[in-house]
């Protein structure tokens, strides 16, 4: 059975991504790991930030605690769709815990969203797609997530 690793942030293009992955998962008959990486925590140092680091670790379970209610949610859904979806959440650098998550999976692909930003975007801010694209173990499905209209339609 191939399986098919699913990288998602929980936004609002989540289930896009995971419907191309489901749709995936049918034709090959493979299953799929649905995965949420946290990143971590900032780190604070001095005396003038707006908050103490009680307060960030705090604010960071409540988040991880929100994403594990979310992302419980989303496997049972897929579950219906796509039996033996598994759900995972990891906390570290997105895209090394990516691309860890699927050479020790032994996956078979990444389905993976884009927003589809320039090269000066990710160049400046970074882009996970495109650290995943660059280092995949596997071939990897990009979903667009912009769905806006193209001229001329």
């Amino acid at each position: 059975m191939k399986r098919i690793l699913v990288p998602v942030d929980l936004s609002g293009a989540t289930v896009r991504v995971c419907n191309a992955a489901a749709d995936l998962a049918k034709a090959v008959g493979g299953k799929l790991i649905i995965l949420h990486v946290i990143p971590p925590p900032p780190v604070v140092i001095g005396d003038y930030y707006a908050f103490d680091p009680g307060q960030i670790e705090d604010l960071s379970r409540e988040g991880r605690k929100q994403a594990a209610h979310k992302l419980k949610a989303l496997g049972k859904w897929f579950n219906k769709r796509c039996p033996s979806t598994k759900v995972v959440m990891h906390q570290g650098a997105p895209v090394a815990v990516i691309l860890r998550t699927a050479r020790i999976a032994g996956c078979d692909y990444i389905v993976i969203g884009s927003h589809g930003h320039t090269a000066a975007y990710d160049l400046l801010i970074g882009s996970t797609t495109h650290g995943i694209l660059r280092k995949a173990p596997c071939p990897v499905v990009v979903v667009p997530i912009n769905k806006g209209k193209r001229k001329g339609r």
